[in-house]
């Protein structure tokens, strides 16, 4: 089975750089959303590359991810797990606090951040 890798944002500014090289599924929404179209894609026989809790920057604090997953063969139980562990912990800040809405200037740095994440992470892949 060829490998088929995609990336899973709703971070503008990753959309933009990447869209031309990989396959990316742009999410409308906030970083809960990014982790349930995650959730969903390894129910469908998907798997992880890149951990959704990667970075120092908690889920209530930023409304921005970007995950790279890839085919699999089957139904990917680490991955499940780590998904699943990931969306209570997000719910869990959540509940806390929620994110607050940050200006446009926040909101780009965020993006940036995100993105920055994300391109260290694929190096490393």
């Amino acid at each position: 089975m060829e490998k088929n890798v995609k990336i899973i944002t709703n971070n503008p500014d990753v959309y933009a750089e990447f869209s031309r090289i990989m396959d990316i599924v742009f999410v409308n929404g906030q970083y809960m959303d990014v982790l349930i179209a995650v959730r969903d894609k390894i129910h469908n026989d998907y798997k992880i590359l890149t951990h959704p809790l990667m970075g120092s920057i908690k889920p209530n604090q930023t409304p921005y991810r970007s995950l790279m997953i890839e085919s699999s063969d089957s139904l990917d139980f680490q991955s499940l797990e780590i998904i699943e562990s990931s969306i209570e912990m997000c719910k869990k800040f959540l509940k806390d606090k929620s994110c607050p809405v940050w200006n446009e200037k926040v909101l780009e740095d965020f993006r940036f951040v995100d993105k920055r994440l994300f391109q260290s992470a694929l190096e490393s892949l």
